[in-house]
């Protein structure tokens, strides 16, 4: 797994990197009763190296509108140049007395804050950069937010000349940024977007064309022309959101428990801040569309904050689900009051910034639940059928080791699951089904007793963990292949009209 998100920052760090762990060694050595060579030409190497760094960082804090940076950057350099100071220091004293016991000090506070503080400078700037790509991002949304009201050939024309140069510079930038991350996920995330808004653009301009058409004609079908150009341009929100996302990760968690579980959440979090300014601007708006983008994100919003509430700890949850609740509620109020022609009145537009206010209690909700789950550390079975089978394997791999219960309880939702499939499967696939989770149960009360009286590492629970793991793994397979069938069933289905 790469130490650096970015290629650029690994190129300019793996360099330091390499001059710090000299200089690790030398204080290693010192530590070890052995005089400490004449640092003099290593610390000046970094010195020079840090200056220079300093002096483009401050360039860059000159020129720059981006305010974030002008606060930031700064304060990175200081602390890197502090950094330089120390080994300055370190290498004078040593001078005078090779053994001396406060430059072997200023030598490792410096090495340890040398690297730190250039890789903050760095990220400042890479930040930054990320930002550019966020602003461009966040304008094709503002686009796409008034797909629904385009209602005329000259306007649909204005729009796609607006949307169009904002959408290449996304898709050209995006693309560059792929090239220069480390991280696999995250290229074959930002790839997948790209590739899907590049496939849904001309589709959302065709879907607006026609229902254009169908409106200016007086022709049928209007309201599903509008439902589906409504669709596309939700879908193409969806994935720009995604992009937003993932441009502002810089580490990628290995462990599948967390990338199933707290990732999944973080990425809900993400298209919930994503709907957000499409919800308040209806809710602004008295006569705002019904049933349109905006309401849709109202509503998707409060979906989204009960798939959240499913993840989190119970407090958060419950706490997730009532708001969520409430907010569903006032907002059909709403919708009633708006239908009936009723929208500007004192009680619509009060309960308009009723509804405005608890969805910024969501907002700061689930990033709370998020952030306390991930802090806890506690462990839940991952959502997918693969996640779960992960887990399992890594339990049944050490069975002694506990694992707070997590192992066991996704066999249980497999098995759970597998059992659910096999109901709507022919009596034959049945009965193979459900014997192996049979089997699997018999085995896994055989291996938890085993555990329970402190012989998790006899020769006999090993075999019972290495049966299990393939019986999990075929009934994780008889899943995956039931639900395949099934999707070709209903492909092949040529009796019924579509």
């Amino acid at each position: 797994m790469p130490v650096f998100h970015t290629k650029t920052i690994e190129s300019i760090l793996d360099p330091v990197a390499q001059q710090v762990s000299r200089l690790v060694i030398i204080h290693e050595e010192g530590e070890a009763g052995h005089e400490m060579p004449d640092l003099e030409r290593p610390v000046l190497a970094v010195s020079k190296a840090v200056a220079n760094l300093a002096k483009v960082g401050r360039e860059m804090v000159t020129t720059t509108e981006d305010s974030i940076l002008k606060q930031d950057m700064p304060i990175a350099i200081n602390k890197v140049e502090n950094a330089a100071s120390l080994l300055e220091d370190a290498s004078n004293l040593s001078k005078g007395d090779p053994y001396s016991k406060t430059a072997r000090t200023k030598l490792i506070e410096g090495s340890r804050w040398i690297l730190q503080g250039t890789s903050g400078v760095l990220l400042c700037f890479d930040e930054s950069e990320v930002r550019k790509i966020i602003r461009e991002c966040k304008k094709v949304l503002d686009y796409l937010s008034v797909a629904e009201v385009i209602d005329s050939m000259e306007d649909l024309v204005q729009f796609v000349k607006d949307l169009s140069p904002c959408l290449s510079k996304v898709t050209r930038e995006v693309e560059k940024r792929v090239e220069d991350l480390t991280h696999q996920t995250h290229r074959e995330s930002l790839s997948k977007c790209v590739d899907q808004i590049k496939t849904l653009a001309p589709i959302l301009i065709c879907s607006m064309k026609i229902f254009i058409q169908i409106v200016t004609q007086g022709g049928k079908g209007n309201e599903e022309a509008a439902e589906n150009r409504n669709y596309l341009a939700s879908r193409m929100t969806d994935e720009v959101g995604e992009i937003v996302r993932v441009l502002q990760l810089v580490t990628y968690d290995e462990e599948e428990w967390s990338s199933d579980n707290i990732q999944v959440m973080k990425k809900t979090i993400g298209s919930i801040d994503g709907k957000m300014q499409s919800a308040q601007d209806w809710l602004r708006d008295p006569i705002a569309v019904q049933g349109g983008v905006g309401e849709k994100s109202l509503r998707s919003i409060v979906e989204l904050a009960e798939k959240v509430a499913e993840r989190s700890l119970p407090l958060d949850a419950e706490h997730l689900r009532r708001l969520a609740g409430d907010v569903s509620a006032m907002t059909d109020a709403l919708c009633e009051l708006r239908a009936g022609g009723r929208g500007a009145t004192p009680q619509a537009e009060n309960l308009a910034r009723n509804i405005q206010s608890r969805l910024g209690e969501v907002a700061a909700s689930v990033g709370q639940a998020a952030s306390r789950l991930e802090k806890s550390g506690i462990q839940q079975p991952a959502p997918t059928v693969t996640g779960r089978l992960e887990q399992c394997r890594r339990w049944l791999e050490q069975p002694g080791v506990d694992d707070r219960g997590v192992g066991p309880q996704a066999l249980q939702l497999i098995i759970d699951e597998a059992r659910k499939v096999a109901e709507g499967l022919p009596p034959y696939l049945k009965g193979e089904i459900l014997g192996l989770c049979s089997r699997v149960e018999a085995e896994q009360g055989r291996l938890l007793e085993a555990v329970r009286r402190g012989e998790a590492s006899t020769p006999q629970a090993i075999n019972i963990a290495r049966s299990l793991t393939n019986n999990i793994g075929a009934v994780a397979d008889c899943i995956q292949g039931a639900l395949v069938d099934r999707v070709v069933d209903d492909f092949v289905d040529i009796a019924t009209p579509l």
